[in-house]
């Protein structure tokens, strides 16, 4: 069996009395979509800021591309080609779209940030920056300013920039949170096209989405993992259904 991407083992973080990740283990191999799912409570907010670097862990490893990323700041998992979005949407609002995701090009490059105004007319980003504008649907929108934008717009922007970076893999933290129907379904037919191409760690409310797009689901309950397998193992576990998925199911 090939090393997975991304392999976390033993993950424990305490707070006070609270132990919101217990002994968390969790694979996810290159060109998955690995969804992570459980109530709210579950730990999975805590679990992803462990994997990104935002949170060190008590115990246990991270391992990325077989490198111990462990203690390592979020900056250096950038490097490694570990990738973040949010549940709350980070962009620049008061720069155009374009410029949102030229800067993400920028990031990766290694460009300096002190010679914006010339970064605007430098085709080394804005024509990336466009690439990725027409791989996520909005290059009719590069010109406007983010804070124009729908919230389901600015979620796709947001995709945009995580891909800007060239990312080995991407953690998406609930990417359809408060996106409406029609929204969601772009997002899902977007991320779709994704699948084999990226890899993927999903956090996700929505079950439909994460139906749709995962090769394998992982769930939490209070901090542990009670279930990992393909989406029709999952469907049918008697602990999930009781203690998360229910009538959705």
């Amino acid at each position: 069996m090939p090393e997975p991407l991304l392999a976390a083992q033993g993950l424990v973080k305490r707070y006070g009395g609270l132990v919101a990740t217990n002994d968390v283990s969790l694979d996810v191999a290159t060109g998955e979509v690995h969804a992570l799912i459980g109530p709210n409570g579950a730990g999975k907010t805590t679990l992803v800021a462990q994997l990104a670097g935002e949170v060190i862990p008590d115990a246990g490893t991270v391992r990325f591309a077989g490198i111990d990323i462990t203690r390592e700041p979020p900056f250096r998992r950038a490097r490694h080609g570990l990738a973040r979005s949010f549940q709350i949407t980070t962009i620049c609002p008061e720069f155009s779209v374009l410029d949102n995701v030229a800067l993400a090009v920028q990031v990766h490059e290694g460009h300096s940030f002190r010679f914006w105004r010339p970064a605007r007319r430098d085709r080394s980003l804005r024509d990336p920056a466009r690439h990725w504008l027409e791989a996520v649907g909005l290059s009719d929108r590069a010109d406007v300013q983010a804070a124009a934008l729908s919230h389901g717009e600015k979620r796709t922007l947001e995709l945009a920039m995580a891909l800007a970076t060239r990312p080995r893999m991407l953690l998406l933290d609930e990417p359809m949170a408060g996106a409406g129907p029609e929204d969601s379904a772009r997002i899902i037919q977007l991320l779709g096209g994704l699948k084999g191409q990226q890899t993927i760690l999903l956090v996700e409310h929505d079950m439909d989405a994460v139906f749709a797009l995962a090769d394998t689901i992982t769930v939490m309950v209070r901090g542990r993992v009670i279930a990992s397998g393909p989406p029709d193992v999952i469907r049918q576990d008697s602990a999930v259904l009781e203690a998360y998925l229910g009538d959705d199911a």
